[in-house]
């Protein structure tokens, strides 16, 4: 099934979804360079042009988003199709445990993979998550408890930490 794109608006701006027939591959806040090398990656990945167009995985995201960005969803369930390296792929699984309105350190993050020496390697890989907000690097924080770097930008990071109720 081909790849389909979607142009998504929320309250922080208009995001760029991107699913196969078995999932979401990608959505991202449009920030060009970025959204552009992302795109590039799934088309890549998954043998062809991502097309506009809808099917039950957008659609499904869509309704999602809108009740996440309502406050009344905290756990998505729409299907994901992760684009990565399987060290990425595990380090975005592992972002999936983390509870709505809560902050991990980036070095628990890597304790959390069994992986306590590869902090540096669990932030870059956090940096090249496709899927923001439903795989939910946004919940990744500095030692300190800092923000720190999102693809999408520190004001929408903080934005979405508030919208939990999370430390921002």
């Amino acid at each position: 099934m081909a790849l389909l794109r979607r142009h998504l608006p929320t309250p922080l701006g208009e995001m760029l979804a991107v699913a196969s027939g078995q999932g979401l591959c990608m959505l991202e806040f449009d920030v060009p360079q970025r959204v552009a090398r992302e795109l590039a990656q799934v088309e890549a990945a998954r043998g062809g042009a991502a097309q506009a167009g809808r099917n039950a995985v957008l659609d499904q995201l869509a309704a999602e988003l809108a009740e996440y960005f309502a406050g009344q969803r905290q756990v998505f369930g729409v299907p994901l199709d992760l684009v990565g390296t399987p060290f990425q792929v595990g380090a975005w699984q592992a972002l999936l445990q983390i509870p709505y309105g809560r902050t991990r350190s980036y070095a628990e993050q890597a304790r959390a993979i069994g992986r306590p020496t590869a902090t540096r390697a669990v932030a870059a890989a956090n940096g090249q998550n496709k899927v923001s907000i439903v795989v939910p690097c946004h919940r990744l924080v500095g030692s300190d408890g800092s923000l720190t770097g999102f693809g999408g930008g520190l004001p929408r990071k903080r934005a979405l930490l508030t919208l939990e109720g999370g430390a921002a």
